[in-house]
């Protein structure tokens, strides 16, 4: 491992840069400080963990990248496990057929994920920067140059050889690179509160839709619920009050009674839009979650999206700048989070729209929908993959193995492991069905498996779990020339 305590422009050329201690720029961050890269992040809110997050769901995808870094076991341990999702009043999609540890999603608030995940960083040794805004930012052939106001007004510049702004749907990085922000708002004044229940609904989340009003009831199980309410042509301002006596009326109206909601610790009303950044690197910034991308709530999918270009990017940098990989590499961030992107702001935007139908094709149309994905196994799972993120699958080179590009499994490996033990520390994992020795030449980078069964085929596992490269017939010297290849 790399030795953090370097001073000066060595330090300076290897620096990463991450503004915005949210759930994305968080494990950005323990990634590379674990892969022994010097890591700074700004955050120009106070220390803290705010339990007025609006996000509380974890899907399968997600909880697989969790426990590939040791973080899972204890947020299943705080969260709620459901193993259905139900869309339009009568269409469930079974998560338990799922090819995962985690056939489920977690009900569960983004500060326990924000929590561990800060824990992890602290230890990695990233250095945390509280109340420390970026108002200019600079970049160059050699690294950029942020300049910062800390607290008290203190003014200083920063230097990095990569700046990653994941500081969310305003974010100052992507203003400051020129990128626009293009889409819309497709939903106005929607609520948020969370609150106490005299009555306790029957399902862990509760949701429908009765005319113009639509409600969302979701247990924390802490003795709060998340409630999420919406009244088609109720378009106040966000800056405008909310009352509790609003969100009952609207619950009301969507699911036939309020549950006896009070207690409020948080209300709040936003607008939820629709915006993708055309570009996620512009030299060397970087943009990732919601600075790159925003979505509708529909389907939980929006903090999920955000660790997962985390766990893409954090190894491609700590590959080029450990200098075991060209910066080509890096291009390879936006040739493949781009389109997952797009591919979640139309499934979210379509539940959406499809969840307030009210003209007679729209709902000829859901009903349609709703009945194929009864009725037909691969469309289900399709939908299913592509909500959970299980489905993700990233383009391979012409030529590759079929199996590139795809996600791993935690598969068993010989000895009693599984993958994701394997993967911790950010390490590539090769897994063959002969013992290799690669003769340390990868150090901690690499981690050597065989299976635990009698596959035959040779897979080199990327440290975000997907494949980059697998044989079906390689000998060493072809498996030595892959490592070369992705390792270095």
């Amino acid at each position: 491992m790399n030795d953090n305590r370097d001073h000066g422009n060595n330090r300076d050329n290897r620096t990463v840069l991450v503004v915005g201690s949210g759930p994305t720029g968080l494990l950005l961050a323990g990634d590379l400080a674990t892969a022994g890269v010097p890591v700074t992040v700004v955050e120009k809110r106070p220390s803290g963990i705010s339990n007025l997050s609006r996000a509380f769901v974890l899907h399968a995808r997600t909880l697989e990248q969790l426990d590939a870094r040791g973080l899972a076991d204890e947020l299943e341990a705080v969260g709620r496990p459901l193993d259905r999702l139900r869309f339009f009043g009568r269409l469930a999609l079974d998560l338990g057929t799922l090819p995962s540890r985690f056939r489920h999603l977690l009900v569960i608030p983004q500060y326990e994920v924000e929590k561990a995940l800060l824990r992890r960083a602290r230890e990695a040794g990233v250095d945390l920067r509280y109340e420390t805004e970026v108002t200019a930012l600079g970049q160059d052939a050699d690294g950029v140059t942020v300049d910062v106001t800390g607290p008290g007004g203190k003014r200083e510049r920063l230097r990095a050889a990569y700046v990653v702004g994941a500081d969310g749907m305003r974010s100052t990085v992507r203003t400051a690179v020129g990128l626009p922000f293009p889409g819309r708002s497709v939903i106005r004044s929607v609520l948020l509160a969370d609150v106490r229940l005299a009555e306790q609904p029957g399902t862990l989340l509760t949701v429908n839709t009765v005319g113009d009003a639509f409600a969302f009831l979701a247990s924390f199980g802490d003795g709060y619920h998340r409630v999420v309410a919406w009244r088609r042509g109720r378009n106040p301002s966000d800056d405008t009050p909310v009352g509790l006596d609003e969100i009952r009326e609207i619950t009301r109206l969507a699911l036939g009674r309020d549950y006896g909601m009070h207690d409020a610790r948080w209300v709040s009303r936003f607008h939820s839009d629709e915006r993708q950044a055309p570009a996620y690197r512009v030299g060397r910034v970087f943009l990732a979650g919601d600075a790159a991308h925003v979505h509708t709530p529909a389907g939980g999918q929006g903090m999920n999206t955000g660790l997962q270009d985390a766990a893409n990017l954090s190894w491609k940098l700590a590959q080029v700048l450990g200098g075991h990989a060209p910066e080509s590499l890096l291009d390879t961030y936006q040739a493949e989070r781009h389109p997952v992107g797009r591919a979640v702001l139309r499934s979210s935007g379509g539940i959406v729209r499809l969840a307030m139908a009210r003209r007679p094709w729209t709902l000829a149309l859901r009903a349609a929908l709703t009945t194929v994905l009864d009725r037909v196994g691969p469309a289900r799972r399709r939908a299913v993959g592509r909500i959970t993120g299980i489905g993700v699958r990233y383009p391979a080179p012409f030529g590759a193995h079929r199996a590139t590009g795809a996600r791993v499994p935690d598969v068993a490996l010989a000895g009693g492991r599984r993958l994701h033990q394997a993967l911790r520390g950010g390490r590539f994992v090769l897994i063959t069905p002969e013992p290799y020795d690669d003769g340390g030449a990868h150090g901690e980078r690499l981690a050597v498996e065989r299976w635990a069964g009698d596959r035959r085929t040779s897979v080199l596992v990327r440290p975000d779990g997907y494949v980059a490269w697998a044989s079906d017939s390689a000998g060493p010297a072809g498996i030595g020339a892959a490592l070369a290849a992705h390792v270095g």
